[in-house]
């Protein structure tokens, strides 16, 4: 049961205890720990976990020379190389967020870096992962490869090519489909690409198996829709206890969350399954993922809900009543 002193933690570790442990030699400048950290995830050949370590890493590591550091001392390195890529691609992305003028010289150094890890990594999703996500910067769609036909009707044109790829080395890569969609959120401006995003989502969902977490797909899609809507103005807000949404919410939890070892999945996808069951007011299944959460929670898709999406103070207060409403609720 919920206590009052209850104080959510945001921390992009989550319950990854060992990777918690590098961020914070990463943030001192040290790179000994995330090789040793990457050596040990891929004697296990989890795809998923090395997709999810090294998106997490680069996340850091992108504000200093650390992997430049690394890479310098071991330029054999396989690892390095792909986390070269990684922090290529995120401070091109970051350019692009902030409207900085080298944004097209970063984002071709960073495909020359991805390129150049696809082929001393030809079996890792990574590379193909971090290609996916530079398409969204290729605003007029020059490159052919992001114009591709689509394997399935209802799709639109994009680099389905590159989603292949990854899905070749990882079948139902969660950061390649995510990454996906964030390409078909830019094709139109305004709302015009919402729809398609819908049938991607839809399409992706529908081919994954069970504990894919790709089934908490259509529950981003949803969230997007109510932030361009402008639902948190409304003095009546339906959205979330619709049928269709109800639907989406009950269909991640039994064939995704059922199915998963919670403490091994994306905080974002807990919290954004945790918030649609509470919108939806199934208190008693929400109450679930909120145990499975433990202290850990995100922003988004919280601070949606709020009157002031920026301020996430406002969107820990909101999951913190969401929690607690949900863990009292009668099981």
């Amino acid at each position: 049961m919920p206590g009052q002193d209850f104080r959510p933690v945001y921390h992009p570790a989550g319950h990854d205890i060992a990777l918690r442990g590098v961020l914070q030699d990463l943030r001192t400048g040290r790179w000994l720990s995330m090789a040793q950290l990457l050596t040990d995830t891929a004697r296990t050949a989890d795809r998923s976990l090395w997709t999810r370590r090294t998106q997490v890493l680069a996340a850091v590591a992108a504000g200093s020379d650390v992997v430049q550091a690394w890479r310098v001392e071991q330029p054999h390195s396989i690892a390095a190389a792909v986390m070269h890529a990684r922090v290529a691609v995120e401070r091109s992305l970051r350019a692009h967020r902030e409207g900085h003028p080298r944004t097209g010289e970063l984002w071709r150094l960073a495909w020359e870096a991805c390129r150049d890890a696809s082929h001393v990594a030809p079996a890792d999703p990574v590379p193909w992962v971090c290609l996916l996500a530079l398409a969204v910067l290729d605003g007029d769609r020059s490159m052919e490869e992001h114009r591709e036909r689509p394997p399935g009707p209802m799709l639109p044109p994009g680099p389905w090519g590159l989603l292949a790829e990854a899905d070749k080395r990882d079948p139902h890569n969660r950061e390649a489909y995510h990454r996906m969609l964030q390409f078909l959120y830019t094709r139109h401006p305004g709302s015009g690409s919402l729809p398609e995003a819908v049938n991607f989502v839809q399409w992706a969902a529908a081919s994954a198996p069970p504990g894919s977490a790709l089934h908490a797909l259509p529950l981003y899609a949803r969230v997007e829709r109510y932030r361009r809507d402008g639902g948190q103005e409304r003095a009546l807000d339906l959205h979330w206890v619709a049928e269709d949404a109800t639907r989406d919410a009950e269909r991640a939890l039994l064939a995704w969350f059922d199915h998963a070892d919670p403490a091994a999945e994306s905080l974002l996808d807990l919290n954004h399954l945790a918030h649609a069951l509470w919108g939806a007011l199934r208190f008693d299944a929400a109450a679930r993922v909120f145990e499975a959460l433990g202290p850990y929670y995100t922003p988004q898709p919280w601070a949606y809900r709020t009157r002031d999406p920026a301020d996430q103070a406002l969107a820990e207060e909101l999951f913190t009543r969401a929690r607690a409403r949900c863990l009292h609720a009668p099981r």
